[in-house]
């Protein structure tokens, strides 16, 4: 649906100091919402989230969490917008210990609960055959920021894109960053794309959750316009992926994989 992204925004009205003088405005701001995952007849979690991409965000949290793999193993999604609430029913049977929690905007729930033997990621990804100019790294990152119109109006989200090299291919908004990249990998999981060439854009902070999530996807390059963490890059490193931060005036980072990145930087003017 066209501009369907405006329900999530709100308007209130708020008082704003200027430095001399107070004024009555109505501001735009970012909806928030608790999103109930039942699965197989249980309730699972309840993720703090926009309203937006709903299907996506489900399944993409439960590949997220390695409950999915494809498309096959979930039998059916039945989303209640209205709630919001999906009832979601798998193939296979869900371990006790995954029921209840609920997931605040920030995302976080530490590195061990999403990958295999205490930390170490879950895939090892080959050199493939991505390799991209630093001026595709700048353009990438530009279309990315084009593409936050929720953002532009309430400064109030994160925005994650899936890309190749040329172009933003689909990206998602959120109030959390961990939101955005889950949409990505549902969005990809219901449409059977396979991501062993693409990229994920991201604007948020790269922390290990992000990384882990990237090897549930299967995307081997992750390009952030903020920075990464430390367990982050070791992962990176560890599973073959490459890491990009702090892409911003025509500068960026890289804190692993360098060799998709060609040498040649190209023409300037890119930023």
């Amino acid at each position: 649906m066209k501009d369907s992204w405006r329900r999530s925004i709100d308007k209130i009205p708020i008082r704003v100091f200027d430095g001399e003088r107070f004024t009555n405005v109505t501001e735009p701001v970012i909806r928030e919402l608790s999103f109930e995952l039942n699965v197989n007849g249980r309730d699972m979690v309840s993720l703090a989230c926009t309203g937006l991409h709903l299907e996506e965000l489900a399944a993409g949290w439960l590949r997220s969490e390695g409950m999915v793999s494809s498309r096959d193993d979930i039998e059916a999604i039945n989303l209640q917008p209205e709630a919001p609430r999906a009832s979601i029913i798998l193939k296979k049977d869900i371990a006790e210990e995954k029921f209840f929690r609920s997931i605040g905007s920030s995302g976080g729930r530490g590195v061990a609960k999403g990958t295999a033997d205490h930390g170490k990621p879950p895939v090892k990804f080959p050199e493939g055959n991505i390799r991209i100019s630093p001026r595709q790294v700048l353009l990438l990152m530009r279309g990315l920021m084009q593409s936050a119109k929720i953002h532009d109006l309430t400064r109030g989200t994160h925005c994650s894109a899936l890309a190749d090299a040329g172009k933003v291919l689909a990206s998602r908004e959120d109030i959390g960053r961990h939101n955005t990249i889950d949409m990505l990998g549902g969005y990809a999981l219901l449409n059977g794309i396979v991501c062993a060439d693409k990229i994920l854009l991201t604007t948020g902070r790269v922390s290990s959750e992000i990384i882990v999530k990237a090897c549930r996807i299967g995307v081997p390059f992750i390009i952030s316009h903020s920075a990464a963490t430390s367990k982050a890059v070791e992962l990176a490193a560890e599973s073959g992926m490459s890491l990009v931060g702090y892409v911003r005036g025509g500068r960026f980072k890289i804190y692993a994989g360098e060799h998709r990145i060609a040498a040649k930087a190209g023409r300037k003017g890119a930023n």
